[in-house]
């Protein structure tokens, strides 16, 4: 019998997962909240600019649109698109996925999504830890600076810092740098001896990581072309300007983070970008009662499954590893939730081990040391929905004789605002841990903190009203029913899940409206060349 599978998630895991059920003869729905397949690695800018060569933007555009045509255009696929999961209920064998599916601020459709298996590829965000001035304008993430240069051709400034930790730092820098930005300076705050340490062990490992290699050294021979300085140890740990970012201070640190006194020194910069690492989006596995590990990620055994026998996990939700370890963990998840054998072939069983050991050895070499805790002061924002500051934190913890987060929040609405504490959890938390870092009795700080949340996603109270109005409708295989978006149970792809329409209705899938241009003021000129 066939079986059905509903993928979460449109990115280089989520697609990969897709497309490995697709092989292994099950019929699959893949719910992606963008326009296109691709993610965040795999932003393109729009075919309405009129590029001439859209995929020479970056590393591994190609192959990633060959695999998006197929899941596209197959028979037995029904691709969702600008499609929000906002609820996943645990009931029967396999949880049941809701969905809003259109432009949110517009009606969205809704649908309940019922499949034999459930895989989860719902990817990370960039962490960025608290310190003097990181909420004026002109800080940016290192996705989000990527995430412009990639889909309108701006660039964040004309003058950059790149910080933080990880390879990451490097395609942001690259980007940048190839946009028309002047990058002054790439700066890692882990030290280099540290650094190499835990990439030159058993190197036998990366055998099987050979392009990754190949990707860093065209990172490090541009970073050379342009004139990128890269300095281990440091980092921006405070900026200011009337307004926005007009010069940041850069520290030398010390193998735990902690600023070294005297080091300080101004930089005039008129952007910067940071990042410290990534938070996985783990909030729907949760729903589904996946179990996490102690650093945040959900835990997964050697075929993806998750502690949930119906459900499966890939990509960043289960270790942070880039666009490629995402690519093997989303095949292995796939053929397995499918019914297949993942570890049948060889050379995938090989470059899943190699995809999990890099993942690890990622982990050891960059982490975020206790240290960073010391760079906010008392008037430093935390909470950047509520405003609330470390100081109204710490002024809630003296009053009440704890640390807990509860009366925190309610004091303090630290975490209640609409990003429901995604961005600022985990630091708040560290901050209850650890109120005087002092990293020589600490290995690091997680990179996440648990969140379980009714609704993944901000959602209308419309909506909520809605979603107990909704009819179910069974497609059955073997007979022939129209979708209303040219698919049928026929031909499969109307036989992934049994879905439920809101108002007993089968509604064709909205056309995807148009999004407005985005225009700055006098951006930097930018060259298509850029990015990874």
């Amino acid at each position: 019998m066939m079986r059905r599978v509903v993928v979460i998630g449109g990115g280089p895991a989520g697609a990969a997962a897709a497309e490995a059920a697709l092989r292994a003869g099950a019929a699959v729905t893949l719910v992606d909240s963008e326009e296109t397949l691709g993610g965040q690695y795999n932003r393109r800018i729009s075919a309405d600019f009129g590029i001439g060569r859209p995929l020479s933007i970056g590393h591994g555009y190609a192959a990633a649109e060959q695999r998006a045509g197929l899941i596209r255009n197959h028979p037995r696929c029904e691709y969702l698109s600008l499609a929000t999961v906002c609820l996943i209920e645990r009931e029967g064998e396999c949880p049941t996925v809701h969905v809003l599916r259109g432009i949110e601020g517009e009606r969205r459709e809704h649908r309940e999504l019922r499949g034999d298996a459930l895989i989860l590829a719902t990817g990370a965000h960039d962490r960025v830890c608290p310190f003097p001035g990181w909420d004026l304008p002109g800080v940016y993430t290192g996705g989000g600076a990527q995430t412009l240069a990639k889909t309108q051709r701006v660039v964040i400034g004309r003058s950059v810092l790149v910080s933080g930790t990880g390879p990451f730092l490097f395609p942001v820098a690259h980007t940048l740098a190839g946009s028309g930005a002047r990058v002054r300076a790439v700066l890692e705050a882990n030290p280099g001896r540290h650094i190499m340490r835990h990439w030159s062990r058993r190197p036998w490992e990366l055998r099987y990581s050979a392009d990754k290699a190949a990707e860093l050294a065209r990172y490090l021979i541009s970073g050379v072309r342009h004139r990128i300085p890269l300095r281990t140890s440091h980092a921006v740990i405070a900026v200011a300007g009337a307004g926005r970012v007009e010069q940041a201070t850069v520290a030398r640190l010390d193998s735990n983070w902690l600023p070294i006194p005297g080091s300080e020194t101004t930089v005039a910069v008129d952007a910067v970008a940071i990042t410290h690492g990534f938070t996985p989006r783990h909030e729907l596995a949760r729903a589904a009662g996946a179990r996490l590990s102690a650093d945040g990620f959900v835990e997964v055994d050697r075929d993806q499954r998750t502690s949930v026998e119906t459900v499966w996990a890939a990509g960043e939700i289960t270790g942070i590893g880039g666009a490629w370890a995402a690519t093997v963990t989303g095949m292995v998840a796939g053929y397995a939730a499918a019914g297949a054998r993942p570890h049948a072939d060889r050379a995938l069983h090989n470059h899943h081990l190699a995809a999990r050991q890099f993942a690890a050895r990622l982990a050891a070499a960059h982490p975020l040391r206790p240290g960073v805790l010391t760079w906010s002061d008392p008037d430093t924002v935390l909470c950047r929905c509520e405003g609330t500051t470390r100081g109204d934190l710490a002024a809630v913890w003296s009053s009440t004789g704890g640390d807990a987060y509860r009366p925190a929040k309610l004091a303090t609405r630290a975490g209640l605002g609409p990003c429901q504490g995604r961005m600022c959890a985990a630091n708040i938390a560290a901050l209850r841990e650890h109120p005087h870092p002092d990293a020589r009795t600490e290995t690091g700080l997680a990179a996440a903190t648990s969140a379980h949340r009714p609704f993944a996603d901000p959602i209308r109270l419309r909506e909520v009203a809605e979603l107990d109005s909704c009819a179910t409708t069974a497609f059955d295989t073997d007979e022939t029913t129209d979708l209303g978006s040219g698919a049928t149970a026929e031909n499969g792809a109307a036989g992934a899940v049994e879905i439920r329409t809101g108002k007993q209705q089968t509604a064709a899938p909205p056309t995807p409206t148009k999004r407005p241009e985005v225009h700055t003021a006098q951006p930097a000129e930018l060259d298509t060349e850029g990015g990874s």
